[in-house]
């Protein structure tokens, strides 16, 4: 009943004739910012305030809803209480009836109204309430949100009556609760700004007979009683969720607690935490399964399913609160002597403070700003006063509890104006290798939300180095509940964290950032590279990190030229219409890359989808993980928020089935094979329509002219097939040389191929390194088998090279017709497919080259320059080199035809694969 009438209040609530036009006059009585702002916006709507009821003023200081109300010259009235022994005060009575009042309005009021002045207007009173009715009745409805686990929040706007919170409902809001959601998250995240548009709608649908009065209902409905402190013991016999639950849920009042060493210590800052127990030294806690443990991030504290969460903050008896990694340090902190400047930056500070605390004469170093009688609001007017009057210093919440006397919070302030109250550093298991004269360090966990850890079963995978079969690292085996861990972290930080609010600016900032980092760890991540896929290191150096560190360049360069158009509109005269479009990130991306170019087809996707201001899920190859989890430890460092950037090693079958199937994911970009991006795109359309981008299988042709450069034409054609062992997705697939230089061409070739030097990747005078991995191997030996049997010549190759590790000998095959299997398929191998064309018959090799379903890239050698034009334009392939081959550039579009796919990598149209349009059309 209630989501048919929320139905209904949407409709009413987006319709736009006569709605501004009915006024009432309007009694609000509650107190708090929130009453302030409810109060600022009815007024700007032009309604008139008639009167307002709130608190009497605190310490000589009055309430903001009070201070708006005198400073504008509305009738304040200020009542400590409203009724005695049930009955109304009379003098409370008669003030209330004098402003003449068709509305009471109450937008947070947590005094006992009588109900003779709840029905006293014409229209009665509405009231706002934290919770989703009747779901969680009472004062603490917030808190019990969060305690008993819900997935949603939300709050109500009902008509008063004489019951608890039992009055029809008017309208309600609802939105997701994080799983590490406070308090203070959904306060300030929802419950308040989308609240006091709330009650603006209310009053306006009021006002125009619209509202609706909905019973509530009783089925579901609870009640518990305001917290109090006593009640706030932790009872630690239960799963770690709902001792997280419990935390979270009395943060920051009243605060859930402990005794340790029979002291009561409340506990702030809960966090779930995933993978294995750092380490830390041992914490007794009274009643506790088992003792704690004070790391360096926190205090980790273990639930009865031996699951753990961890707590960033600890409050003693005396008010004095401290980081939780601190337990065990010295109390005191030194302080430290100010420079002028800083000096400066105190005197800043204490005029704020004695602008927020205006009853207090003097501030002095022993000032608390609480007990002064400051709110969770003045935090918040603090912070940013601060952040105005000193550099853009950035505080938290975390910052001022934790330093409320104003000595110790300056010494704070200066401190981290210095930088030296830096994070604690990222905790990473490596797995360590000395290798190419240098120690290379590889997380092999997945990483969700900022953090590695384990796979949720625990399960590992081995991977392993093709050069001599032996294994790099047991990965994390990620799984379907992993899955939805990342996307909830990756929509999460999309929609409610640091990185959506960030301009587009600041994300090019961390993003050049991050390619600088990934520049200085260049050697390592070639050298993992080259031990994970069987890269060659200088090849890897210089295209698999080389060409990743200018793809983020490239894109971090578009982050604040992303823009939308103004167009003209054909509407009756005079035209007072405007219409302009806006280009929007997508939301949560996923993005599966294969494992011929780990890194840099990582960066491809990912650097566009991150520009366009979207987080992401990215799966890597399960044979080549180990760059992407590096990556992974870079963007940290790099300064991107948590959830933003989010690496599951796994199984294409599970982990990419799951992402591709997942409602929370908005986009899907692949590459890999054809077989399996049709799977994907069909699983993307039935799951929830997400926009797919696929880059596909290829057989791209190359066209060799007789009338080229022989000599340039037999090198780019080595290239072309031959580049990173032939593991390449445009390597030109099969040759087409023109009859009479087809002998020569192929003698050259052959040449070549016998003076490439197959072995070590890490060896700086290889040129062929190991295929990625056995299975590959075999199948490539299988497709040379194919091609002889079917009638093809092998001239060169075509066999494993006696040596341990993964290698093939570099392969050449001629005389190949048009009906072959090997004139068909893609190898994805170091085998060139030569295929001999008339002298001449341009259209008839055209007609042959053509003759696939694939169109990722193709090529041309001709010195006539009308002869390749043509060429290029009948060729059907997204990218058509001429006289050269294998040259990508960030700046240009990426992407294939047919069954090589759609949608395009680099360039500014990739851009546009992570990014939706909204036309927005005004009148005026």
């Amino acid at each position: 009943m209630l989501a048919k009438a929320n139905q209904l209040l949407r409709k009413f609530s987006t319709t736009a004739t006569m709605y501004y036009q009915n006024k009432l006059k309007l009694a609000l009585i509650g107190q708090s910012i929130f009453g302030q702002e409810v109060y600022r916006h009815l007024q700007k709507e032009g309604h008139k305030i008639v009167g307002v009821f709130t608190v009497p003023d605190k310490n000589g200081k009055a309430d903001p809803l009070a201070s708006a109300a005198e400073k504008d010259g509305t009738p304040v009235f200020k009542f400590p209480k409203w009724r005695v022994k049930g009955k109304t005060i009379q003098e409370v009575l008669e003030a209330y009836t004098s402003v003449g009042a068709e509305l009471n309005v109450l937008p947070f009021c947590t005094q006992f109204i009588p109900m003779d002045i709840i029905d006293s207007p014409k229209h009665g009173s509405i009231i706002y309430h934290p919770s989703i009715l009747p779901r969680h009745r009472g004062a603490s409805a917030i808190n019990w949100t969060l305690i008993q686990g819900d997935r949603k929040a939300g709050f109500t706007v009902f008509w008063a009556d004489d019951g608890l919170d039992t009055g029809p409902v008017l309208l309600q809001r609802e939105c997701d609760v994080g799983p590490n959601d406070t308090v203070d998250d959904l306060y300030n995240r929802f419950l308040f700004p989308e609240g006091i548009k709330a009650m603006v709608e209310a009053v306006q649908l009021i006002a125009d007979g619209k509202a609706p009065r909905i019973p509530q209902s009783e089925e579901g409905a609870t009640y518990e009683g305001i917290q109090k402190k006593e009640n706030a013991e932790i009872s630690w016999d239960q799963p770690a969720l709902a001792l997280h639950n419990w935390i979270r849920g009395h943060d920051k009042v009243p605060g859930a607690w402990a005794l340790i060493g029979d002291q009561m210590v409340t506990l702030y800052g809960s966090s779930l935490l995933e993978g294995s127990a750092p380490p830390g030294e041992e914490l007794a806690i009274k009643g506790a399964t088992e003792p704690g443990l004070v790391t360096k991030n926190g205090l980790v504290l273990f639930g009865n399913d031996r699951k753990m969460l961890l707590v960033r903050n600890l409050q003693f008896e005396d008010g004095r609160m401290i980081p939780a990694s601190k337990y065990f340090s010295s109390d005191e902190v030194s302080s430290i002597d100010l420079t002028e400047e800083e000096k400066k930056m105190a005197e800043d500070i204490k005029s704020i403070w004695k602008g927020i605390l205006s009853n207090v004469a003097t501030i002095e170093d022993s000032t608390d700003f609480f007990k002064s009688g400051a709110s969770s609001m003045d935090v918040v007017r603090m912070i940013e006063e601060i952040k105005q009057n000193c550099d853009g210093l950035e505080l938290q919440n975390e910052d001022v509890y934790m330093a409320p006397k104003f000595g110790d919070f300056v010494q704070m302030v200066v401190r981290k104006h210095r930088g030296e109250d830096k994070e604690e550093e990222l905790i990473i298991d490596y797995v360590s290798k000395d290798v190419n004269h240098m120690t290379i360090k590889m997380p092999y966990q997945c990483f969700i939300n900022g953090q590695f850890a384990d796979a949720e079963d625990g399960k590992t995978y081995d991977s392993i180095n093709p050069t001599d079969g032996s294994v790099i690292a047991q990965v994390s085996l990620a799984t379907v509940g992993d899955v939805d861990k990342a996307v909830a972290a990756a929509k999460d930080a999309f929609e409610h964290g640091e990185w959506g609010k960030m301009n587009a600016r600041e994300r090019g900032r961390l993003m050049y950032r991050l390619a600088d980092l990934m520049e200085e760890h260049q050697e390592e991540l070639a050298t993992i590279e080259a031990i994970d896929s069987g890269a060659v290191y200088t090849l890897a150096l210089k295209t698999h990190v080389g060409m990743s560190v200018q793809t983020f360049r490239y894109f971090a360069g578009w982050c604040d030229k992303i823009q939308g158009t103004t167009i003209p509109i054909n509407h009756a005269r005079p035209n007072h219409n405007l219409t302009f479009t806006k280009k929007e990130p997508l939301g949560v991306c996923a993005i599966v890359i294969p494992w011929n170019y780990p890194l840099m087809m990582l960066a491809w996707k990912s650097a566009a989808c991150l520009a366009a201001g979207n987080t992401l899920v990215l799966k890597p190859a399960q044979v080549t993980p180990l760059t992407a989890l590096k990556f992974a430890e870079l963007s940290v460092k790099a300064g991107f928020p948590r959830g933003v950037i989010n690496i599951l090693p796994g199984s294409g079958g599970l982990v990419g089935q799951r992402l591709s199937e997942h409602p929370d994911i908005r986009k899907l970009g692949f590459t890999g094979s054809t077989p399996i991006g049709k799977q994907i795109m069909k699983s993307c359309a039935v799951s929830n329509l997400k926009k797919v981008s696929l880059e596909l299988g290829g057989k791209s042709p190359l066209i060799i002219f007789n009338d080229c450069e022989l000599d340039k034409a037999v090198r780019m054609g080595m290239g072309a097939v031959f580049f990173n062992k032939g593991e390449n997705c445009i390597a030109a697939g099969r040759l087409f040389v023109e009859e009479s230089i087809h002998d020569e061409f192929v003698r050259r070739v052959v040449e070549e191929a016998k003076k490439m030097k197959i072995g070590d990747p890490l060896d700086r005078s290889t040129d062929h390194g190991p295929q990625n991995h056995k299975a590959h191997l075999v199948k490539l030996l299988e497709y040379c088998e194919i091609g002889v049997k079917e009638g093809a010549t092998l001239v060169h190759g075509g066999r494993q090279v006696c040596r341990p590790g993964f290698f093939m000998e570099p392969t050449i095959l001629t005389d190949v017709e048009d009906h072959m299997y090997i004139a068909k398929e893609e190898s994805f191998g170091p085998v060139m497919v030569i295929s001999k064309f008339k002298d001449g018959d341009i259209d008839g090799v055209l007609e042959r080259a053509n003759r696939t379903e694939y169109g990722l890239a193709s090529g041309v050698f001709t010195k006539d320059i009308g002869k390749a034009l043509y060429v290029s334009d009948k060729l059907e392939a997204g990218t058509v080199f001429i006289n050269t081959y294998n040259k990508t550039d960030v700046a240009a579009p990426f992407g294939g035809f047919k069954q090589s796919g759609f949608g395009k990598d680099l360039g500014e149209e990739a851009l546009h694969e992570y990014l939706r349009t909204k036309a927005v059309t005004v009148e005026y």
